[in-house]
């Protein structure tokens, strides 16, 4: 929680910052908390849960101070640190709580996969093995430093440079390979080809960078593909759930909560939030109370997605909450943002919390004490996400620019800020009214269902259909949210993780988690992320100086 912790909460904050998304921390905690609890043998494992949970949770928490730099974006007054902290760490345990009453129907009952929590437990059972242990913790430290390296070099060396590499972006290409990097690749190249329609159409100026009408389309895009995967969900999964439920087994005692007292703990943390909210930050009662309502939908919604697809779709939930705000009066960007700030967050920790929670379901760890380092978690990442968003703009002032009014050529090369890009482009309509803006998303819903509904009827195998013809929605979107160079090295990583493994003989004993190019890519963005920051607390010392 104290040191595993705030390095994935940094590297979580790093990425939200200049790419828009983040890797959720536990890969790397379960491995390096596996090594702290290498001593104990198979019993470890449980320890091990426990510190990757936290850890986890700080990196979830740390991640979300992308809403600072949207305030600023969007020159908002910004309330002093400690109320933030508090407002975050509110909405976070109510997150806690929520993900916790879930957790017996979406793990216990329809016992969906979860695959993150299933390599996690795949990761925490197979280092009670020492020889795989240090291999892999060596290919980890082996990737930080690359990362390090390549992030100190990159603003040093003219070509890197000319190029805009990010050593962050090629690690996270490595991690998830290439029909997930070459889809990001196509649709930044159809935004980027595009761009000339969309000018002659009066969707964008000429000089305007092609994301600041694609990440609405993108968003569209998500949200339809969603449509499709939540309603063939619905129909498979529920129907499932009540029959596994007709047959399954009294809970054991390591799965018992005691369920009066969560239910005491959501009603304390809602009304934390309400209070916080209204009475330091000066929101509206009604727009908080809406949106803590919409988390117990998108809670189990979003639930869902995660324990089939892994994809946690928290854009849409805050983009979907200020959206419903609009249509029951809401003007104030302000407002919107603070009150879509309880989807983001809470969506997130719960999600998180079910993930988690499914590895310790396999590894059959005390759900009460693991419940407990989420808390502990949770309000280190509140501390942090304030902290980090500080952090990173004083020491570079570009994030401080907002980049939805900025033309293409001064856009920031290694500073995309995507997460924050879709927030303020949104929040902004609230004030801006643009009919095109909302004909952009409906286009992007109606592309998004049209390409899912055809990539689950005709199943492509083939790598040219299922990341290029008929790419995932879900991956081709993220093109629409950042840069054309970032999706480009985004992708190249994916390749040259594919290329390599293709070559490499694996373990079928093995997740694809602890491959060797995801465990170096993880590496290369948790280096990467410490070469920022220590840059930019070396020119900010020597500003302050």
């Amino acid at each position: 929680m104290l040191v595993l912790g705030p390095l994935a909460g940094l590297t979580a904050a790093y990425m939200n910052f200049s790419l828009g998304f983040f890797v959720g921390g536990q890969v790397l905690a379960g491995l390096l908390g596996s090594a702290v609890t290498a001593g104990y043998g198979a019993r470890g494992r449980h320890g091990a849960n426990y510190i990757q949970t936290a850890a986890a949770s700080v990196a979830s928490m740390a991640a979300m101070g992308v809403l600072v730099q949207a305030m600023v974006w969007m020159g908002l007054p910004q309330p002093p640190a400690w109320q933030l902290v508090a407002y975050f760490t509110c909405i976070g345990m109510l997150g806690v709580g929520i993900g916790m009453l879930y957790t017996p129907i979406l793990v216990d009952r329809m016992r969906l996969t979860f695959p993150s929590g299933l390599a996690v437990a795949n990761i925490l059972r197979a280092l009670t093995d020492p020889v795989l242990l240090r291999r892999s913790v060596g290919r980890l430290a082996g990737g930080g430093v690359a990362g390090l390296v390549g992030g100190l070099s990159a603003g040093r060396i003219p070509w890197l440079a000319a190029a805009e590499f990010s050593a962050s972006t090629f690690g996270a290409g490595l991690v998830v390979r290439a029909r997930i990097g070459v889809a990001a690749a196509v649709g930044g190249l159809l935004g980027w080809s595009l761009q000339p329609v969309f000018v002659a159409v009066g969707w964008l100026q000429p000089g305007d960078p092609f994301r600041k009408i694609t990440f609405l389309i993108a968003l569209g895009t998500i949200m339809g593909a969603a449509l499709v995967d939540l309603a063939l969900i619905f129909r498979d999964a529920l129907p499932a759930a009540r029959r596994r439920a007709a047959a399954a087994p009294a809970a054991e005692a390591w799965q018992r909560v005691d369920r009066g007292r969560l239910w005491l703990w959501v009603l304390a943390w809602t009304g934390g939030t309400l209070a916080t909210g209204h009475l330091l930050l000066g929101q509206p009662l009604f727009f908080l109370a809406l949106a803590i309502a919409l988390v117990f939908v998108f809670a189990l919604v979003n639930g869902i997605s995660v324990g089939v697809s892994d994809s946690n779709p928290i854009s849409s939930a805050f983009v979907v909450a200020v959206v419903l705000m609009a249509l029951l009066g809401l003007a104030d960007p302000g407002v919107g943002l603070m009150a879509g700030a309880i989807l983001l967050v809470s969506t997130s920790v719960a999600c998180d919390m079910q993930q988690d929670r499914s590895t310790g379901w396999r590894l059959g760890t005390p759900r009460v004490l693991q419940f407990r380092y989420q808390v502990l978690g949770v309000l280190v990442g509140a501390l942090l996400a304030v902290g980090f968003a500080r952090v990173f703009m004083a020491a570079y002032p570009v994030l401080l620019l907002d980049q939805t009014v900025m033309k293409a050529d001064e856009q920031p090369v290694e500073w995309t800020s995507a997460m924050t890009y879709k927030f303020v482009g949104v929040l902004r309509s609230l004030t801006d009214d643009q009919p095109h803006q909302r004909t952009a998303i409906m286009l992007g819903v109606g592309l998004g269902l049209a390409i899912e509904v055809a990539r689950k009827v005709l199943r492509p195998r083939s790598f040219l259909v299922d990341a290029v013809l008929l790419p995932s929605p879900y991956a081709m979107s993220l093109g629409g949210f950042v840069n054309l160079p970032t999706a480009l090295w985004f992708a190249a990583g994916g390749v040259v993780a594919s290329l390599l493994e293709r070559n490499t003989a694996k373990r079928d004993d093995l997740p694809e988690d602890m491959s060797g190019t995801s465990l170096f890519g993880g590496g290369m963005i948790a280096g990467d992320a410490l070469a920022a920051l220590g840059i930019g607390l070396v020119g900010l010392a020597a500003v302050l100086r």
